[in-house]
């Protein structure tokens, strides 16, 4: 007997369809989004900031959205650029003393590692001076051997260079224009969803908006605690650039890893230099570690992690899923898309555990 559907039922099927193939696109077409998914997620947290100033009044005028949007973008651009000068002048001060001091560093290294090696019986044959003019020399190449290489590199890679460079330009156009009309379209999207789902859809989008609201806070809270902390401990230590180095790491955490790992090899590469022996490495060492504990078994799960339900292991699926679709901006997507997943699977399960399939004998 052939199947018969009705008029609704075809209707279901074919928006079902619909948002399947959508999701398809989505995921094909998801280099080309990484801009507008990084402004989307930009916006939804700059948002709160561009109302609060609307909602301000000069006399008996309201702030202009539109003015309040270049406000906040600009505070935005300020911050970025700070983060900048910070980095730049520890590069600027340690990537030269570095140079200087490679081959002192890694004569040590061979002294310490030899007679360690044949102890061990191990005959295997360390080529340090070899690795040590290759090093000096690629480190002391001037200014001219460095933009042949940029050069070279644009000219077989000019697709990609375009690229990023559309997304720099892309980002702050794209957010510019989400922020201007934020609550327009919210509610555009709200009006798109079936009339029958729409009651259950705000709730969710409620309890949704509400999860991630305190993510953020909670985010924020931990960076500003990792911040002073490496900053405090790594002055203690006596690393020079102590302050710079703690607010970059903390500052990054939002980041997974990045902050950690690009902080500590700042952190070592000072070390490195300001000391001749081993103490510097050791100390950032345990300044990094304690700071990774205190990060992953307090701040992160106590501050973040209860506030969105996740696992640690659909943590690191989600971040290794995401940025394999999405690239960067995936992994800045991960947990918040993750915390919305977790909604929305909450209420699935939800609604089968009171479902005639489940409970049926």
């Amino acid at each position: 007997m052939p199947l018969s559907f009705t008029s609704e039922q075809k209707q279901s099927w074919l928006w079902l369809a619909v948002g399947l193939a959508l999701i398809v696109l989505l995921v094909l077409l998801g280099p080309v989004l990484a801009p507008f998914l990084a402004a989307a997620i930009i916006a939804y947290a700059l948002n709160p900031g561009v109302d609060w100033i609307c909602s301000r009044r000069i006399g008996t005028l309201r702030m202009p959205r539109s003015l309040a949007v270049i406000i906040v973008m600009l505070l935005l651009l300020a911050a970025l650029l700070a983060i900048i000068l910070i980095v730049i002048p520890v590069l600027q001060r340690e990537l030269p003393l570095l140079q200087q001091r490679l081959p002192i560093i890694l004569a040590k290294v061979d002294e310490f590692l030899s007679p360690k090696l044949q102890a061990l019986g191990i005959t295997v044959t360390l080529d340090f001076a070899g690795l040590k003019q290759l090093l000096t020399q690629k480190m002391a190449t001037g200014g001219d051997g460095i933009w042949t290489t940029v050069l070279a590199s644009a000219k077989t890679g000019g697709t990609a260079v375009l690229g990023w460079l559309a997304t720099l330009f892309l980002i702050p156009v794209v957010l510019f224009y989400l922020l201007l009309d934020w609550h327009p379209l919210l509610k555009r999207i709200g009006n798109m969803v079936p009339r029958r789902w729409a009651g259950k859809t705000e709730d969710m989008a409620t309890e949704v908006d509400g999860m991630l609201a305190q993510y953020l806070r909670g985010q924020l809270l931990v960076m500003l605690i990792l911040a002073i902390y490496y900053s405090t401990a790594l002055a203690i230590a006596g690393i020079d650039v102590a302050l710079p180095v703690g607010i970059i790491t903390g500052l990054l955490a939002f980041i997974p890893y990045l902050g950690f790992g690009l902080g500590m090899a700042l952190a070592l590469i000072t070390a490195v230099l300001q000391f001749s022996g081993f103490y510097g490495l050791i100390a950032v060492a345990i300044v990094y570690g304690l700071g990774q504990v205190l990060e992953s078994f307090y701040l992160t799960p106590y501050l973040v992690g209860e506030r969105i339900g996740l696992h640690p292991l659909a943590v690191i699926f989600a971040l290794l899923a995401f940025g394999q679709l999405f690239g960067f901006a995936g992994v800045l997507l991960a947990l918040p898309a993750s915390a919305i997943m977790s909604v929305a699977v909450k209420h699935v399960h939800a609604h089968y555990l009171s479902s005639s399939f489940y409970n049926q004998p």
